[in-house]
């Protein structure tokens, strides 16, 4: 997965955000050399802080990141989108962050056993709106296995 995120570009920095436990921050550590999360669960970014040495975990919002403008290569929002109260708000600052791609994964907008339910899950239609609405102009969907990973620039 990390690979279909920074394909065809040279990736030195990362944001997770909506980290959690840091997982993927976990994965973009040994692809990139500087990875930070952001989470508002104090709980979730201790437990990061003890499961992933040597990445950066702070507390806050997608919808309000505390970074300047092009302060990272990548910026990744993983099952977070769907998450957020904001959703249009959130891709907006991950854009404004970004220096060249935000990638977003989010669930097949299927019902299934697994993930959430459907109502709680992203059309495709509305994640590529949310993303030209946030000014997108590359907007690539590659469907996964069981996920959905978008690729925007």
């Amino acid at each position: 997965m990390v690979g279909r995120c920074t394909e065809g570009l040279s990736i030195a920095s990362v944001l997770d955000v909506g980290t959690g436990t840091g997982i993927f921050a976990e994965a973009f550590a040994a692809a990139a050399k500087r990875v930070e999360g952001i989470d508002p669960n104090t709980e979730l970014l201790a437990r990061a802080r003890t499961l992933v040495p040597g990445v950066t975990f702070i507390e806050g919002t997608a919808e309000s990141l505390p970074f300047a403008d092009a302060s990272f290569d990548l910026v990744f929002l993983g099952h977070v989108l769907h998450e957020t109260d904001h959703p249009g708000d959130a891709l907006s600052e991950a854009r404004r962050v970004a220096r060249l791609r935000v990638a977003v994964l989010e669930w097949p907008y299927r019902s299934e056993e697994r993930g959430p339910p459907l109502a709680h899950r992203l059309e495709p239609a509305a994640i590529t709106a949310l993303a030209k609405a946030a000014g997108f102009r590359k907007i690539e969907r590659l469907t996964l296995s069981h996920m959905e990973l978008y690729r925007l620039q």
